[in-house]
């Protein structure tokens, strides 16, 4: 620490050329926050996934419905404990811009099989009781600023207007949580016997099911069960595991993280460029002042340390406040909610992201600080004599 007062000031000689290198170091890592975030919001699905939970869909596509008389069907098969059913209403709230994720659901059946979702009891009880109530997720209601009580009309491009209505009303009886980190709360869920009955078309057809799987049976050999039930039937289904379900939807906009991969490295190369040439001309500029230190008896691998020490600073000034900048952006508002409900920064990412900008310093001075180490004493003071 001692030696801190010596590394600053060497920082501060060229101010300048300090100054822009932190910046760029800081877009680098500021960027790198926002691309994990885009990652974890992709693959929250998948980690957050039950492991005994199934998703059960047409086999053709997800946009295929299933009979809501499958229920019954499923229920009876060896190995399912729990069955359920959701269809995609994709609700709009005043405008096209706010689309938002909205559920036809069972809602006696919808909570037990989603355990991670926490509704307080009376609101629960609320909900059984109006027809056309719904429950919303915390960050919904945030985003829109509802409460319970107030009523909400929602238009649907896919099923129009409700029956002898100009549009769908719907009543907030519930507001709920979770007790899973990064489970996605930006949701809305209504009951689907007032949704059937009001839907001009499409009646008697759900979205998809979820059957929770008897864990002595394994959720894969269910899943064929389930399948071999179904073939050759006119609606032939498809049943794999939540995870797997969530990871092939992700897959379907591509290897998010393979192109992550490509941008950071892209990104990182060149911020490793920029800084090795920052170090490089410092030491250069002080040849003189390392001959005078080694002079002084300061020795060759403190030297070292000096300019390692310099390198580091500066790639830790610029990563950890882009990494603080990327959190704090996210933390105060998502910018895109209609996209990713969920978008923050991991804590295993901001670690990550600190330990690479510790990385990014040793390895930009690492060449610097071995010619400050092999630079003769004689030579460096007759070199700006």
């Amino acid at each position: 620490m001692k030696y801190l007062t010596l590394i600053w000031s060497n920082l501060r000689r060229r101010q300048l050329r300090s100054v822009l290198t932190v910046l760029s170091i800081f877009v680098a890592f500021l960027l790198f926050g926002f691309l994990c975030a885009i990652r974890e919001a992709f693959s929250a699905g998948v980690k957050l996934a039950d492991a005994d939970r199934l998703i059960v869909r047409h086999k053709v596509s997800l946009i295929e419905t299933l009979p809501v008389s499958y229920g019954a069907r499923l229920a009876l098969l060896p190995g399912v404990r729990q069955v359920t059913h959701m269809t995609w209403f994709g609700g709009i709230y005043q405008n096209p811009k706010n689309m938002f994720a909205s559920f036809a659901v069972e809602g006696d059946r919808f909570f037990a099989l989603y355990p991670e979702f926490i509704l307080p009891p009376e609101q629960q009880d609320r909900w059984q009781q109006v027809r056309h109530g719904a429950v919303i997720g915390r960050s919904l209601a945030e985003r829109f600023h509802w409460k319970v009580g107030d009523r909400i009309p929602l238009t649907s491009p896919i099923y129009g207007q409700p029956a002898s209505q100009p549009a769908w009303e719907f009543e907030i009886c519930g507001i709920f949580d979770t007790s899973k980190k990064g489970a996605d709360t930006s949701g809305m869920y209504f009951r689907y016997d007032y949704f059937d009955e009001a839907r001009p078309r499409g009646k008697g057809a759900v979205g998809w099911y979820i059957v929770r799987s008897e864990a002595a049976v394994g959720a894969d050999a269910v899943a064929a069960r389930i399948d071999r039930e179904f073939a050759n039937s006119p609606y032939e289904t498809k049943a794999e595991p939540e995870g797997a379900f969530a990871a092939g939807f992700v897959q379907q906009i591509g290897d998010i993280g393979s192109i992550l991969m490509a941008v950071l490295s892209a990104v990182f190369f060149t911020i490793l460029l920029v800084a090795g040439n920052t170090m490089s001309q410092s030491v250069r500029e002080r040849t003189e002042e390392i001959g005078v230190l080694k002079a002084l008896g300061f020795p060759g691998g403190l030297v070292l340390l000096f300019v390692l020490a310099e390198s580091c600073l500066i790639a830790l000034l610029g990563g950890l406040a882009g990494l603080g900048a990327s959190w704090g952006l996210l933390a105060a508002g998502n910018p895109v909610p209609q996209l990713l409900p969920l978008l923050y920064v991991p804590g295993e990412a901001l670690a990550q992201g600190a330990l690479m900008a510790l990385g990014l310093g040793l390895v930009a001075g690492v060449l610097p600080a071995w010619y400050a180490l092999r630079l003769r004493t004689a030579e460096a003071l007759r070199r700006n004599g």
